[in-house]
């Protein structure tokens, strides 16, 4: 009967499995985009002057009012209350990150321009973009680790697994590839997140990169996709509404704001972590004083409550590391995601 049902649920996403390709950004439509934020650049590096001082910036990869927008306005009250700058916060919108993360590797090292960054600019995109003006290791130096936000791997209420281990058994009836999933699009963190659990759990299936999330959001409720892996937030009022149905969250641990939903882990697939988290950086030959009081004032400031509750109230996990907590956690994902992307055979595009 599993059997049945899963093969019944995989025809309703076959359009959109075959869909996948003609979802994928194309690299000249990026390119072009690249290029026309680059030939802003000299305007937009001529910084203003705010009272008096000479204005410092978090340069961010997401549009403004965002949750990721949000950790980084937080960041900058941290550092104008704690070291009397002015930082203010400069919006870069870009899916993989690569523009802000140039802004930043090409900035003068003297502490007063920051990245918010991404497991894509720390680690990942190196594997996945065959050019970037920038090195993930490199062009940097390790400031401060600052938050993260769980993946969730949800299904629509049709889908007939209940629980991860029967999702798994149903993909393994279907065979290889006979049932999609979306994610915001190629590389994103629930895209990478899925990849990786196809791996643990010996199963494939076909991605359907969608853009932007609200069109997988959409695409889910009305059964047309009936899987997808994407950060939790999202999804969440539409999982307690009972409309979608939630099998695992990507954390090591349960979420803080979903306590209900069973981790990856704990459903026999060992010690798994995929979560989007974020940092901060400056650019490479910043002096170590600069960085470590940077760091210091970070990390302090992200374990106030004010903070932990501004953070959390948009679904993001405060996550206060220093230069040193940071370093650490780059190479340690590094190897895990370089190896996961390998074994995935995704392509550099």
């Amino acid at each position: 009967m599993t059997t049945l049902l899963c093969r019944r649920a995989a025809l309703s996403t076959a359009f959109a499995a075959g869909a996948a390709a003609l979802a994928v950004p194309q690299r000249a439509g990026l390119a072009d985009a690249l290029a026309s934020q680059r030939s802003n650049l000299a305007v937009r590096a001529a910084t203003p002057r705010i009272s008096g001082a000479v204005a410092a910036r978090i340069v961010v990869p997401y549009a403004a009012g965002g949750a990721a927008d949000v950790l980084a306005r937080v960041v900058a009250e941290i550092l104008n209350q704690r070291t009397g700058s002015a930082f203010a916060v400069e919006n870069w919108p870009d899916p993989t990150g690569n523009t802000s993360a140039e802004i930043v590797a090409r900035a003068a090292p003297d502490g007063r321009t920051l990245l918010l960054g991404t497991i894509g600019t720390g680690v990942t995109n190196q594997y996945l973009h065959k050019e970037l003006n920038y090195d993930c290791a490199e062009s940097f130096a390790p400031v401060a680790l600052v938050g993260e936000m769980a993946n969730v791997l949800v299904v629509h209420r049709s889908f007939p697994a209940k629980t991860l281990l029967e999702f798994v058994e149903c993909c393994k009836a279907l065979g290889p590839g006979s049932l999609g999933y979306a994610s915001p699009g190629p590389g994103s963190a629930g895209h990478l997140a899925m990849e990786y659990l196809q791996g643990r759990a010996g199963i494939r299936l076909t991605h359907v990169a969608q853009r932007p999330r609200t069109r997988v959001l959409e695409e889910l409720l009305a059964g047309q996709t009936l899987v997808a892996m994407d950060c939790l937030p999202a999804y969440q009022k539409h999982i307690k509404s009972g409309e979608l149905r939630a099998l695992a969250v990507s954390s090591a641990n349960r979420w803080f704001a979903a306590p209900e939903i069973p981790t990856v882990a704990e459903q026999g697939f060992g010690a798994f972590d995929a979560t989007l988290w974020w940092y901060v950086a400056a650019p490479a030959g910043t002096r170590r004083d600069v960085v470590a009081g940077l760091s210091d004032e970070i990390v302090a400031g992200l374990k106030l409550r004010v903070s932990v509750a501004r953070l959390r109230a948009v679904g993001i996990q405060e996550r206060p590391g220093t230069a040193e907590d940071l370093g650490l956690h780059i190479a340690a994902e590094n190897m895990k995601w370089k190896k996961v992307i390998a074994s995935a055979g995704l392509v550099p595009q």
